[in-house]
């Protein structure tokens, strides 16, 4: 049996990654820290886990951890985790950061979008844990950087056909929008109900931190520097993000084409889904389930390849990923403890 444990855990990503554990066959969750919550119990927190987990909220001890974990999940914000992780790398357990601080491999890139790095020495030796593009390189890996939501949904679509040509890097828009769970679980003025209830508006446009994390992926598919427009929006929903994006064409290339090189990419791929010509994906086909959906419409009057994917942006987008990387990182089947279909209607 496995031994994990999560910290930071009274978060989004938190108590998705406890419902997720609980079903899975080898794995048992033996601490959740908290600096806040120290003390409380995680069912008073999370009362959706009550008579599942009678575990305490810990104050985070690394070394303690370190004794009783095989696995980590640091589901903490950015400039923290690069505080803790070489800890429990030194000590000789595995990490997976759900944090931005080691998806990022150009020191220089991560300190012009976030903060100075304390341990850039990592940045080389982190596994993008995109597992349908990294599963080898997750393999055998001891840190994963868990990639962001957005990222995900992005990535997914448009790297086989800037692998196999058939789109341009150049003049790619990327077009997101999230439910509000993607901001986290802390208070907030710009999520409270009444700023998100009938509404619907942009953000960071233009200025998104994941937007580096988005051209990396993309610039190694295309083996050249690639920029995006990325631009999110926030719609009135908790949960579940749908990213349109538009790609100029190579000469010739149809929507059958695009469908295809999916389809052949992601052919062994457990959770990704490419829809038939003529349907597109919805969020609420994916809510609660590690699935990503996409589907593909090549518009010949402009040249442009029309991409349209859906992930829960706390599944597939965090928590979800980050047990697909560890089932992979231990050896274990992939969907392990993910089996679960989307929560519809």
């Amino acid at each position: 049996m496995i031994k994990a444990a999560i910290v930071g855990g009274s978060g989004y990503t938190g108590v998705e990654l406890l419902r997720i554990l609980h079903r899975h066959p080898h794995v048992e969750v033996v601490s959740v820290t908290s600096r806040k919550h120290a003390g409380t119990p995680v069912a008073s927190l999370f009362p959706s886990l009550s008579s599942v987990y009678t575990l305490k909220f810990q104050a985070p001890d690394i070394p303690a951890l370190s004794r009783s974990c095989d696995v980590v999940f640091t589901a903490v914000p950015h400039q923290t985790a690069m505080s803790i992780v070489p800890e429990l790398l030194a000590e000789g357990t595995k990490v997976i950061d759900l944090s931005a601080d080691f998806r990022i491999r150009d020191r220089a890139v991560y300190e012009a979008w976030y903060v100075p790095h304390t341990a850039p020495e990592l940045l080389d030796e982190a596994v993008y844990g995109l597992t349908e593009i990294y599963r080898e390189k997750v393999a055998g890996a001891r840190l994963v950087a868990n990639p962001g939501c957005y990222p995900t949904s992005a990535i997914l679509p448009l790297y086989p056909l800037l692998k196999e040509g058939l789109v341009a890097g150049e003049g790619i828009v990327v077009d997101s929008k999230s439910g509000t769970s993607g901001a986290g679980r802390s208070a907030s003025l710009a999520t409270i109900f009444c700023e998100v209830n009938e509404a619907f508006k942009a953000y960071k446009v233009g200025e998104h931190r994941h937007t580096p994390e988005i051209e990396q992926e993309l610039s190694a598919a295309a083996n050249k520097e690639t920029v995006i427009n990325f631009t999110p929006h926030l719609v009135p929903m908790s949960r579940g993000i749908l990213t349109t994006i538009y790609a100029q064409t190579a000469e010739g290339v149809t929507t059958g084409d695009v469908l295809t090189a999916l389809a052949d990419y992601y052919a062994g791929a457990r959770f990704v889904r490419i829809r038939p010509e003529g349907e597109f994906p919805n969020v609420s086909h994916v809510r609660g389930s590690n699935f990503c959906d996409i589907g593909a419409k090549v518009d010949q009057r402009t040249g442009r390849a029309i991409l349209v994917s859906a992930i829960d942006n706390l599944v597939k987008g965090a928590s979800g990923q980050a047990v697909q990387n560890m089932n992979i990182m231990f050896g274990l089947e992939e969907a392990a403890g993910l089996d679960a279909l989307a929560l519809f209607p």
